[in-house]
């Protein structure tokens, strides 16, 4: 562009100049002249005319200083040796004044000329551009870098208080423990139970609050892999664990895993534990939750699926986001992690989960992992 501007108007010195209240410095240069004056140079700005311009908010367009009825006898010409100066304001889209696209030279030069003053103000409407461009850019960035960070140490605080909390609820659940079998005393024995059963519930929040956290922090939720032979009877001890607690509600099992699947065996547990959980807490009460599980072409089927109100497809996307609960879910319900972690588990186990929720099927989570994964 500087170059451009030389070759056009015959003038020897171009810049693009950073202009303030207090300051004038050069940002880029073109120099054939021997100006002496280099990016990131400055000049005092009261010996230039940028100075004037931008008070004026305006250009001055000079082809000859001696000749110029208003500026024949001003001090810039006569410290620079000048005779030649056009200066042209560069302002953001937004109003804010950056500085000046100026050209000079000890020789005079037609730049009055309509298409030479054109083209200086066409100039310095695109570099105003994209300075607004990149300072947006910059801006945006710095917002990011902001959340990240902000993210980061969100979830830091959080892996180290559900780690903390450990110790305590541990005393809780001993106490807990203790209380219930004052069989001698019912009323302390149910408080007992009952405070057992409210440490278990706090307990299993600690462990997806922590699960969340490594796997947002980066290390993933870890995975044990081992031959599992019996897996089926293992996924059956936690639907009877669950319906146990939950008498009212019918579930259908029908578990064939007829080989051995390479997994985390816990993991595997907190899976379908926290896939029926979520169908116990969102499916129609009185709509049976059918749970199946099989090996087909080499890979472990495992689904869970229950009536009730469908999930809308704009939402669908959104069920493994982490806290993102439906607006139907009551109070005190959980803290929206159980479905992200079922995603990360799947995912650690190099498998897939999808849901789909019709009006034929209702709402179904299907898991696939590889048998030897």
């Amino acid at each position: 562009m500087l170059q451009m501007i030389c070759d056009e108007t015959g003038m020897g010195f171009a810049a693009v100049a950073r202009v303030t209240d207090a300051t004038w410095t050069a940002c880029a240069v073109r120099d054939t002249v021997d100006f002496g004056l280099q990016p990131g140079g400055q000049l005092d700005l009261h010996t230039t005319l940028c100075f004037e311009s931008r008070a004026a908010r305006t250009a001055i367009v000079i082809d000859q200083f001696s000749q110029d009825a208003t500026y024949c006898g001003h001090h810039t010409p006569a410290i620079y040796g000048l005779e030649s100066y056009i200066s042209v304001p560069i302002i953001l889209p937004g109003g804010e004044y950056f500085g000046n696209l100026c050209a000079i030279d000890a020789r005079p030069a037609k730049v009055s000329e309509p298409r030479i003053v054109r083209m200086f103000e066409v100039f310095a409407t695109l570099i105003g551009m994209q300075l607004d461009s990149e300072k947006r850019q910059w801006s945006t960035e710095a917002l990011l870098s902001n959340e990240r960070e902000t993210a980061t140490l969100r979830e830091q605080f959080i892996a180290v208080l559900g780690h903390d909390l450990r110790n305590p609820l541990a005393a809780v659940g001993a106490t807990a423990e203790l209380l219930s079998r004052r069989v001698q005393d019912p009323e302390i024995a149910n408080i007992g139970k009952r405070l057992k059963t409210t440490a278990s519930r706090m307990a299993r929040l600690i462990d997806d609050v922590m699960d969340f956290a490594r796997g947002r922090l980066g290390s993933g939720i870890t995975v044990s892999l081992q031959p599992v032979d019996d897996l089926g009877q293992h996924l059956r001890a936690v639907v009877d664990e669950l319906c146990e607690a939950n008498p009212s509600r019918e579930v259908l099992c029908h578990l064939a895993i007829a080989a051995p699947v390479r997994c985390d065996l816990a993991r595997m547990q907190q899976l379908l534990s926290n896939l029926l959980g979520n169908a116990i807490s969102h499916g129609a009460p009185d709509a049976p939750i059918v749970i199946e599980g099989s090996i087909d072409a080499g890979e472990l089927v495992l689904s869970v699926a229950n009536g009730g109100d469908l999930i809308a497809p704009e939402t669908l996307s959104r069920v493994f986001e982490p806290y993102w609960r439906p607006a139907s879910s009551a109070p005190g319900g959980g803290l929206g992690l159980g479905l992200y972690i079922c995603k990360q588990i799947v995912s650690a186990h190099a498998g897939a989960l999808e849901v789909q929720s019709t009006v034929e099927f209702g709402t179904r989570f299907s898991v696939r992992i590889p048998v030897g994964s």
